[in-house]
């Protein structure tokens, strides 16, 4: 059965228990407003213990795949640079996150199409680690009418996942308190 998207968000709490979509969402910075977390650069703790690590663009190659030694060239033939990258360490996965901010018919509409494509391809890159790969749009409010009925049940179909104006915190494997 097909999960209804959160359309409203967290209500008072929205900061605290997800990453809410405000144009350019940072999700270090709403994990910084949450109490039980702190952020130290791009590593995230939760009771003084290392639980992810976060990276955007370039900072996925520069960071995470030279640090695990991944040449990205020799897997793919170019470089996909993603919004937003969670790697969660308690579950050994990766989060990737491409945020879509729509405000009328456009582009965007097919871009949503492609996620099997850059799954797979984020899925290649970080296949040597042994990690899984999960991959998520976080979308505007815009996106929340019926024509996107057959794109919404098409990224589930393909083993990804949409959100409207919020993740919950339990989507990336953590939580809130």
């Amino acid at each position: 059965m097909r999960k209804k998207p959160n359309t409203v968000g967290g209500g008072s709490k929205t900061n605290l228990n997800g990453l809410s979509f405000e144009g350019r969402t940072d999700l270090l910075e709403s994990l910084q407003n949450n109490p039980a977390f702190n952020v130290a650069g791009y590593k995230v703790y939760q009771k003084d213990k290392l639980i992810g690590e976060y990276f955007e663009k370039h900072g996925f190659y520069n960071l995470f795949l030279q640090k695990h030694n991944i040449d990205w060239k020799t897997i793919n033939s170019k470089k996909y640079l993603p919004d937003s990258i969670f790697y969660n360490h308690s579950n050994k996965t990766i989060y990737v996150i491409e945020k879509k901010y729509q405000a009328g018919a456009g582009s965007v509409d097919e871009k949503l199409q492609t996620c099997s494509f850059k799954k797979t391809v984020y899925k290649k890159l970080i296949e040597p680690t042994g990690l899984k790969t999960e991959y998520y749009y976080l979308l505007n409010d815009w996106f929340n009418q019926d024509v996107y009925r057959d794109v919404f049940e098409y990224i589930e179909n393909v083993g990804c996942k949409y959100f409207i104006d919020f993740i919950p915190l339990n989507e990336l494997g953590l939580s809130d308190f």
